[in-house]
């Protein structure tokens, strides 16, 4: 059974309300926060405001590639439950969760089983790793049998171009499942009906 979802990418107050208020509502939302490749991308003034809500049960998780000191001390009153650090060594991600009292969302990047692998040297100091595709904004894939044999022990969730379809393929898994180009509609922006689809599909798994 999975562990629950995340929606990644939101960037606007209609669809964040949406999600909110829905009678099955994720587990987390990601923020991208200082990716500015990404077309998910959310300019600080803006995040600030946009977050700014009552989160509820949600967890709200600001989405870093290899975050500066000057975006963490510039983002660390915002409302977010969790860091998920891309491109962070295992020393500096235990220097961030110890200063910022965060819990952390450490992402592996895969394309081998050698990548899957590196998720060891992160077991004692993240709260959850995250395996997902090389393709980082992009919504790539990657062979999610590279991940039999990891820990059933291990906090873990998956990305890597999940579409709504799939989900019931990982009822059996121990997952937490993270979606974000899937719910968009042609023009790349959140699509509250495929979100609607999601959030009621998952809540009959």
């Amino acid at each position: 059974m999975i562990k629950g979802l995340k929606i990644c990418g939101i960037s606007d107050p209609k669809t964040l309300d949406f999600i909110l208020n829905h009678p099955h509502p994720p587990k987390f939302i990601g923020f991208i926060t200082n990716y500015e490749k990404s077309k998910r991308f959310i300019e600080y003034e803006k995040l600030k405001k946009l977050i700014n809500v009552e989160r509820k049960k949600v967890n709200f998780t600001s989405v870093l590639v290899k975050p500066t000191d000057e975006i963490l001390e510039k983002i660390k009153n915002l409302n977010f439950n969790y860091y998920q650090l891309y491109d962070v060594s295992p020393e500096r991600t235990k220097k961030i969760k110890l200063k910022y009292k965060i819990k952390i969302i450490t992402a592996i990047t895969v394309s081998n089983k050698d990548d899957v692998n590196k998720y060891k040297d992160y077991t004692d100091i993240s709260d959850i790793i995250l395996f997902d595709s090389k393709g980082y904004h992009k919504s790539e894939s990657f062979d999610h049998n590279l991940l039999n044999g990891v820990s059933k022990e291990l906090n873990k969730m998956i990305a890597g171009n999940i579409q709504i379809n799939d989900i019931p393929s990982f009822k059996n898994e121990d997952f937490i499942i993270d979606l974000s180009g899937a719910l968009e509609d042609e023009e790349g922006k959140k699509d509250i009906n495929k979100i609607n689809k999601l959030l009621n599909l998952s809540s009959k798994i």
